[in-house]
Parts: structure tokens; sequence; C-alpha cells
């Protein structure tokens, strides 16, 4: 087992988030160079750390920053299709990751709140079955693999769709099974070994299917599973290491 794996399965999480970023930065150093750059903060590397708690992908994580694949897209979708640098958002971050957090928080037309249960990078600390926001508040929602991991996610969708603003928009990434036409989810399932060996993560509570988009409708959303890595040209996803595997699922209200 990897480093990398390892550290993710048994370092609790709060604790990982600050030795990461301290140990991400050093290792940075030692892979820079010119094949491959991370669109979020423009750090360049002769190679990327691989990164899966089961299966390993290689040149996944940038460490600089301590962005992943899907990281990168988001950061590409927000900067080229919602004009994120030149527009004004109220933004709803939900466990926030630093590497996009940092530059979010950065913008200035950009009003940003960061929210989670526990993670220290969050400005509030809530439960987002029940998140203390009032209706139509945010313009912008990023969520990114956190639904996985809530015992009652349809809970959860409610409350995204009651914060969003009208016409808002957000970005609702989970690990997804494309094989499964509807979501693992079984109470049997129950013990660490058995969620990584079903779900993919010892602290996944599903995984989810194909009808993660129905899911999302029941909520109120009008959803769109958007492939838009291939939007992007063959150089742009070599050059940001960036998987054509991954989908950007976008609801609005």
């Amino acid at each position: 087992m990897g480093l990398v794996a390892w550290a993710t399965r048994n370092i609790p999480r709060p604790w990982l988030h600050h030795i990461a970023r301290t140990a991400g930065w050093c290792i940075s150093l030692f892979l820079r160079g010119k094949r491959y750059e991370d669109p979020i903060d423009g750090f360049h590397y002769r190679k990327l750390l691989s990164y899966g708690r089961i299966e390993k992908r290689e040149n996944a994580l940038a460490p600089h920053c301590l962005s992943l694949e899907r990281h990168r897209l988001i950061w590409l979708y927000l900067l080229h299709e919602l004009e994120i640098s030149e527009q004004h958002y109220n933004v709803l971050h939900l466990a926030p990751e630093s590497c996009l957090q940092r530059k979010l928080k950065a913008l200035p037309r950009i009003h940003y709140v960061s929210a989670d249960l526990e993670s220290p990078w969050a400005e509030i600390h809530c439960d987002i079955q029940e998140m203390p926001f009032a209706s139509n508040s945010f313009d912008l929602i990023l969520c990114n693999h956190v639904l996985e991991h809530i015992p009652d996610d349809r809970r959860a969708m409610h409350e995204l769709f009651r914060v969003l603003a009208p016409n808002g928009v957000a970005l609702l990434l989970v690990p997804l099974d494309e094989n499964r036409e509807t979501t693992l989810e079984d109470p049997a399932i129950n013990t660490d070994a058995l969620r990584e060996k079903y779900y993919g993560q010892r602290d996944h509570l599903r995984l989810y299917g194909r009808d993660y988009v129905q899911r999302l409708a029941e909520a109120g959303f009008k959803v769109s599973a958007l492939d838009y890595a291939s939007q992007l040209s063959q150089k742009e996803r070599e050059r940001y290491c960036i998987r054509l595997a991954d989908k950007l699922y976008v609801a609005r209200k």
C-alpha cells in the first residue's frame, strides 16, 4: 500500500487536512518540472503523485495545492463556463477542498462561505442535513464527494435545493458506478471492511448508480450529467491530468 493510500485510510480526516498541506508543499519541490500543470495554482510538475485507496491512479494528485483530477476539472468549468473570476457569486462550498477554497476566497467579486461538520478549513460547522442558511441564499454551491458520507442523503439534497437561489447552479459530484442502474445502499454493509469492499471507502454509506440524477430530480433539481472533460482538447487533458471518466453533475433550480 502506498503512503498516500495508507494516510487517507488511517489518519483522522481533520489531522490529515493539516498534515497534507505541509507535506504537499515539500513534495512538490521534488516533482517540479515542465510536463504537467495544475490549472488551479499554475504550478508545474515533471510528474504528479499517484492516488487511490483501492485502485491506484497515476498522475492524479498535484501536491502543491492538493488537487485531484476532479478538482482541476471543476476549476476549468468554473473559470471558462461560469466566468467565476469575472462575475458576482454568493458561493457555498461544502466540505471545502483547500485547493479550490484559496482560489475562490481570493476572487474580489465572490462572497464565499464554507461549511462542514468537522473540517478545520470550514468557516461554519454544521450538518448538511439541516443547514443554518436562509432559503435562496447562494448562486453557486460546490458539494464534491460529500453526499456518499451523509446518513440521509435525500434530506441533504432537499437542503441543497432550499438554499440555492433561483437560477443558481450547484455542482454535486459523487463517486458513481456507471454500470449500476440503482444505488447500492444496504444496512448489512455496516463495517469498515464491508464498506470499503462494496462502497469503495470505509466512511462511505452508499455507492451511487445511474439513478443518482433521479434522486437529485426528486429533490427539485434540473440536472445535467456533463461530460465536460471531452470538451477539452486531448492536449489540455494530458497537460492538466484530467480523466475522461469524470463527469460534472450540474444541478439548477
